[in-house]
Parts: structure tokens; sequence; C-alpha cells
């Protein structure tokens, strides 16, 4: 049986988003949680999409992370049934949401040199293709 009140894909989503704003802006959950007025456990289970955020609960974390409410609703697609499409930025946000995700886009943003920043995209080029040669053998 399907609960109507049970955490769907698009809570999920959320969740990811905020977990992304929040590690972003360098912010602990302990440090967001004692916004919130909540236990770390609860703004990790808000992350993990386990609970549903209240829009009243959203509307506390959006003025904790400085960030409009409706940028946590920015391009999704889907429903209850039919889950979230996944469009390339889904993947960048994706890929934001982790620790080492958010530290290299911090680090890389610190780099002022174009040219060195273009070294930088061609040598990840060349390990993710390696990476991905080396699962076909």
């Amino acid at each position: 049986m399907n609960d109507e009140r049970s955490a769907n894909a698009i809570d999920r989503k959320i969740g990811q988003r905020v977990r992304t704003r929040r590690l972003e802006i360098g912010m602990s959950q302990e440090r967001l949680a004692e916004l919130l007025g909540v236990t770390f456990q609860q703004v990790q289970k808000y992350e993990k999409g386990v609970n549903r955020i209240a829009a009243s609960r959203l509307h506390d974390i959006s003025n904790a992370l400085d960030l409009p409410p409706a940028r946590f609703f920015e391009n999704l697609i889907g429903g209850r049934t039919a889950g979230v499409a996944e469009t390339r930025q889904d993947f960048v946000d994706d890929v934001l949401a982790t620790p080492e995700g958010a530290q290299l886009m911090q680090l890389f943003a610190s780099i002022k040199s174009i040219k060195v920043r273009r070294r930088i995209i061609e040598l990840v080029r060349a390990l993710a293709e390696e990476a991905s040669d080396s699962k076909r053998s």
C-alpha cells in the first residue's frame, strides 16, 4: 500500500538541493539544525528525502540558507507516480550534493587562471575516459 504522506522522488530531490546549498555555503548539519530548532538527525532525514519538508519548514530552511524557496523547485518535472525526470542539471545537482563535488567546485572556483582551469578540465576528461575504458576491459 502506498502511503500518500510518504516521501517521493520530488521530496528526495528537494532534500538534495537543501544539502547542496548547505555545503555550498559551508554550513554544517549541526548549524542548520540549530537554526531550525531541530536535531541534526532531522536535517539528515530532510536531506536524504526520508522525511518530507513541510512548507513552513522549507520557508525556515530557505531563510537559514539564504535562498528563495522557489529555487528548491526549479526545473522539477514529475509527479507522485512518475518520479523525477533526470536532466543534465539533475546530474550536476547530484554531484554537488556530495562533499567531494562541493569541495571540487569550491576549489575550482578559487582558480583565477583560465589556462589552469582548462588544464584541469583536460585532466578530468582524460581521467573519466580512462575510467570508462577500464570498465569495458
